[in-house]
């Protein structure tokens, strides 16, 4: 079958989950869909609005004309490579399912690391403010918010969608009293407040700006360009978090950042210049440098 999705001129007693399943997989592969299997029974859970897991108890159950034609559209638009995140409109994210959209950058497993550096820095029953810069989504924000019960951040984004979008995950997940979003480029928001705060935690654009090309179409032509890319080095937004930061950090407050393997050891550099103190690197699953992290001595 040539056509981008099981077609209603098919016999209907022929179109079972299973054999949809196996159709789907066979056409993203040749899209060059990385995991074509698990991607069709995502799209068609969300088709069907049934669990993932629905699929297999239904294998042999024949789908109806509307679910296929459904279908059809979202595996049009994967073909496309539109995100599979932005079009079943979730993605999960420390085992939560946050809203995602376009506008707004998809939470990657790495920065799951990110947010293990910032719980291992917060006390489970002592009260903390911390700042996000960057908060896209709100995943960072409302996780930490979660697993830290005491703790309290305020979060800063430049982009309207964003707020938007994580303004839905703050109150979806049941953290608007503690999470506090705020519309601003980098600390811009809170340099005049007079507060100080406990940490700071960023997932910055660090793409350079020549790697565009380089990118997949997912990314390069359908997420957000000012959440990924950050000048002829990557680095502009981390050089402005790192010459902000003294101004609104405790002393012996942390300061968290996800950046690309390259740029690690020149963060580092940064932040021993700018007063910070145990400037480290941690590593993400697959071996490569990701994480930096720093203690700020103070004035």
């Amino acid at each position: 079958m040539n056509a981008p999705a099981p077609q209603s001129g098919a016999s209907a007693e022929s179109w079972t989950v299973q054999r949809i399943l196996e159709w789907t997989a066979g056409f993203l592969k040749q899209k060059g869909i990385e995991s074509p299997r698990l991607e069709a029974e995502l799209l068609l859970a969300h088709a069907r609005k049934c669990p993932r897991i629905r699929l297999y108890t239904d294998f042999t159950d024949i789908v109806s004309e509307s679910d296929r034609a459904i279908m059809r559209e979202l595996v049009q638009r994967r073909s496309r490579r539109e995100p599979l995140a932005y079009i079943v409109g979730t993605r999960e994210f420390y085992g939560r399912a946050f809203e995602v959209g376009q506008g707004v950058l998809i939470p990657r497993p790495e920065t799951e690391i990110l947010v293990d550096v910032c719980l291992e820095r917060i006390p489970r029953d002592e009260s903390r403010q911390i700042v996000e810069v960057g908060f896209g989504s709100g995943c960072i924000s409302v996780t930490i918010a979660r697993q830290r019960p005491q703790c309290l951040i305020v979060a800063t984004d430049i982009s309207p969608k964003a707020m938007e979008i994580a303004s839905r995950n703050v109150a979806k997940f049941d953290v608007a009293a503690r999470v506090t979003l705020l519309t601003g480029d980098v600390l811009d928001p809170v340099l005049h407040s007079g507060q100080k705060y406990d940490g700071l935690v960023s997932n910055p654009p660090y793409i350079r700006d020549d790697e565009r090309s380089t990118l997949e179409p997912e990314v390069a032509v359908h997420e957000p360009p000012e959440a990924l890319y950050a000048g002829q080095d990557g680095l502009n937004i981390v050089r402005r978090i790192v010459q902000q930061a003294p101004a609104i950090l405790k002393p012996g407050a942390f300061l968290a950042m996800e950046l690309d393997p390259a740029q690690c050891s020149t963060a580092v550099s940064m932040l021993t210049t700018a007063g910070f103190d145990a400037a480290s690197i941690r590593r993400d699953l697959a071996g490569n440098e990701r994480i930096v992290e720093a203690t700020f001595k103070g004035a």
